[in-house]
């Protein structure tokens, strides 16, 4: 990327104008934002209250150091490092520092890594994998009885759910995996009640995130995530059954599966004398490695219908995150076994060559586009804004219907597509939304939440406003709580206003589910503190 520019992946674009939207929101003095302004050419969406937010706070917090054609390459470079960091500590409790050191090195660089990285650009995914290793160490540590390790599984856990939530979801069932697993391993059940309470607890701590995001799911077209094309059913490996361009990705991506898959086993087969060294960790990623596996098959389809949450994994082939946890572990452990020097230092070489070549044909293999970075800093630079998202469409809102769209086909050739202002009007014949001609219009504050102007008209109007009507929207006139209207097909917010001179307010609103989801963070990092405070002043037994 130092030499190429930005490799364009398939949600390359999806995550930048998410980072340029929130460091410009940073700007206007909104920390936590809820609501993407330049979404929908300029009408919005609240892309930031069901989209995780560690990613998106992250790459525009590099953004807003380094110039926007960096922050892609510097973001992936931070993640992997955490990634390498994170699996070097959960090696080094069982392997030697050679062997932890290679395991480190073997997961940041894994083929499906690469995959991310080079073809799908899922920055929010590759930041939870990163702490995948971290996860699974503290919950064997919790597993031992190390109730010190409670808080900590707790905080991991929360800061996944905070990264991606398809990956989230992953990670919630491998968790439930390994602790099902310490059960059978130690022969008792109270593994379940402190790898439980570390779960709840994270769920407590990500509850800001999640509450809102599982409640006003029924604000928006969330169905869209899981249409025919992005379905389980239609995207195992190997799959035939979907449009030819998935199909076409999908063997790319098998084909990793198929690799890792075969390292992995014949890895733990080598290894298999050593689990008894090896004890928990080895039996936990074989029973891991495995369950993930079996996800990817088509005979799981009946637990991907029916397990709370599993469809909106979207793609099968997401366990390979686990997978790749284990593979990274299983070899660098193999290779730990042989005594002969030359043959192990020889196998390492071989390895890292061969990804080095999958590296190598996934970067020839994918879209190298420098201009992306740039041409999202002009759009919303010049006002227009960016392309929207369908799963977080309000209800009954057509994205495709608002203006200012560049791939509008009814624009002339050769014309340049120009933002929808700020404030129109509606036409009261033909109900279309044209320029608000006749009214005198004085903007005092115009953010991404808060919108403050006044209206003057000889005779009453219908102002049309470049926001998609959505619940946390609140409208004022002249002090005074207003009901408002909406454009049948946009959902553009439509406010009546009496002649005369009007002054008109609209706020982005707390709704009640953030504010319940706020205090049950705060409750359950001030539960974690109190339990951490009173394990350190216990004297070591």
């Amino acid at each position: 990327m130092l030499f190429l520019g930005n490799v364009s992946g398939h949600d390359f674009l999806f995550h930048v104008e998410s980072w340029m939207d929130v460091a410009g929101q940073w700007r206007e003095g909104i920390f936590f934002p809820r609501w993407a302004e330049w979404a929908n050419w300029g009408f919005g969406e609240p892309r930031f209250v069901f989209y995780p937010p560690f990613s998106w706070m992250a790459g525009a917090a590099i953004g807003s150091v380094l110039p926007w054609k960096m922050a892609p390459g510097a973001y992936i470079w931070l993640v992997l490092i955490v990634a390498g960091m994170s699996l070097w500590r959960f090696a080094r409790e069982w392997l030697r520092g050679p062997q932890a050191n290679l395991a480190a090195v073997l997961y940041a660089a894994n083929p499906y890594q690469l995959v991310i990285v080079y073809y799908r650009s899922a920055f929010g995914e590759l930041l939870a994998a990163a702490l995948l290793p971290l996860l699974i160490w503290a919950a064997l540590r919790t597993i031992r009885g190390e109730w010190r390790k409670v808080p900590i599984l707790a905080l991991v856990f929360a800061v996944v759910w905070l990264s991606n939530a398809p990956a989230a979801v992953i990670a919630t069932y491998s968790l439930a995996v390994v602790i099902v697993t310490g059960c059978i391993l130690r022969r008792s059940l109270w593994p379940l009640f402190s790898g439980g309470s570390a779960m709840v607890a994270g769920l407590g701590l990500a509850a800001f995130y999640i509450v809102p995001a599982t409640w006003e799911q029924k604000w928006v077209q969330i169905a869209q995530i899981v249409s025919q094309d992005l379905q389980p059913s239609a995207n195992f490996l190997f799959t035939r059954a979907n449009e030819p361009d998935f199909v076409a990705f999908n063997w790319k991506v098998s084909w990793v599966a198929a690799g890792l898959i075969a390292a992995t086993a014949i890895a733990a087969l080598v290894t298999l004398r050593k689990r008894r060294e090896l004890a928990s960790a080895w039996w936990t990623l074989s029973v891991l490695a495995a369950v993930s596996i079996a996800m990817m098959l088509p005979p799981s389809l009946w637990l991907w219908r029916h397990l709370p949450k599993l469809w909106f994994i979207q793609f099968p082939w997401r366990w390979l995150d686990v997978v790749g946890l284990s593979f990274a572990f299983m070899v660098a452990a193999a290779i730990g076994t042989l005594r002969n020097r030359a043959v192990s230092w020889t196998l390492e070489v071989t390895l890292l060559i061969a990804i080095g070549v999958a590296g190598t044909f996934m970067a020839r293999d994918s879209i190298w586009d420098s201009s992306d970075v740039q041409s999202i800093a002009d759009a919303i630079g010049s006002g227009r804004g960016y392309e929207g998202t369908d799963e977080y469409a309000p209800l009954a809102c057509d994205r495709y219907q608002f203006p200012g769209n560049p791939d509008d086909d009814e624009r002339p050739e050769g014309v340049s597509p120009n933002p929808a202002p700020r404030i129109a009007k509606l036409d009261p014949d033909s109900g279309d939304v044209i320029p608000a001609s006749g009214v005198r219009l004085h903007t005092q504050l115009w953010t991404s939440e808060r919108k403050v102007f006044v209206a003057e008209s000889s005779e009453p109007v219908t102002l049309a406003l470049r926001i998609v009507n959505y619940p946390a929207w609140a409208v004022e006139v002249n002090g005074r709580d207003a009901e408002f209207e909406t454009h049948s097909e946009t959902q553009q917010i439509l406010v009546p206003l009496p002649a005369g001179d009007n002054r008109i307010e609209l706020r982005f609103r707390r709704t009640r589910d953030r504010t319940l989801g706020a205090i049950t963070s705060v409750f359950a990092a001030a539960a974690l503190s109190v339990f951490g405070l009173a394990l350190r002043k216990q004297k070591p037994s």
